[in-house]
């Protein structure tokens, strides 16, 4: 949706300013409490139960954040959302309707996938992660063949919801649009003040639909993720959480960040 649209709506920034402040919170939570939980419990011999806790907490703390994604989607607070300011040059290039897109979820857990059949078939160096149980090593091993139809079944949902939901993006576009071209004619009879009113109008039927297709693109989201984690094992599902929690913090790194910016490199 193009910004220049998001100008004729007055936004409340009070609170989406309220929800950057909450993303810091969410944000600083899972990079100093809930990532180093998980982690600590899949480099010891912690029991099962316990990392079932920790599962728990994490899968929880991703999914209450896209709860609180839809509550803050109105019509105000829409623009800023779905191009938020709080998002770095790192991470924009991953977005789609202002959030992380929902195959970067399905493409981590083919990694894992992939990495385990390099593996097998030739003897990794990195003994890095050596110090994990071997329950922890061998996650994702000899994965049976009820998991990969699984993730097959989420990889083809999201072949047709991701696309249609762009469709849904266009005809609402175009929507405005030729509501507009058809009062054209009707513009030069009217003054400044009523042609405002009119685009204004067009313009708010445009948001209420933009902001059902941003509602159901963070539950697809939501739905994607919990469809994963459901699929795995304890020791799967840490590991895909663990990586999920280490990709968007490694987007953050100051590092990382500075050296771009330095190095001029264009990321989008």
């Amino acid at each position: 949706m193009p910004r220049s649209f998001a100008s004729l709506f007055s936004r409340k920034k009070s609170q989406t300013l309220a929800f950057k402040d909450y993303y810091t919170n969410w944000f600083n939570t899972l990079q100093k409490t809930l990532l180093p939980l998980i982690h600590k419990s899949l480099s010891s011999s912690s029991s099962q139960t316990l990392l079932y806790s920790y599962v728990d907490l994490l899968l929880h703390h991703f999914l209450s954040y896209y709860d609180a994604l839809d509550s803050a989607a109105t019509q105000g607070n829409l623009p800023e959302l779905l191009y938020p300011s709080w998002r770095n040059s790192l991470e924009v290039p991953f977005l789609f309707l202002g959030d992380l897109h929902p195959y970067l979820f399905t493409n981590l857990v083919r990694s894992f996938l992939d990495e385990e059949s390099e593996e097998e078939e030739e003897e990794d160096d990195d003994d890095s992660l050596d110090n994990r149980p071997w329950q922890v090593l061998m996650a994702w091993r000899n994965v049976c063949k009820n998991l990969m139809s699984q993730i097959e079944q989420i990889e083809c949902g999201l072949r047709l919801m991701v696309p249609a939901l762009i469709g849904r993006i266009k005809k609402v576009q175009s929507g405005f649009v030729g509501r507009i071209a058809e009062d054209r004619v009707a513009f030069e009879r009217q003054s400044d003040e009523e042609i405002k009113g009119v685009i204004g109008e067009a313009m708010k039927e445009e948001m209420d639909d933009m902001v059902s297709v941003f509602v159901d693109a963070n539950r697809l989201r939501k739905s994607v993720i919990a469809e994963i984690v459901g699929a795995l094992s304890v020791y799967q599902a840490a590991l895909f959480l663990e990586g999920l929690a280490q990709f968007l913090v490694g987007l953050r790194d100051r590092e990382v960040l500075g050296e771009l910016s330095r190095s001029k490199i264009p990321i989008s």
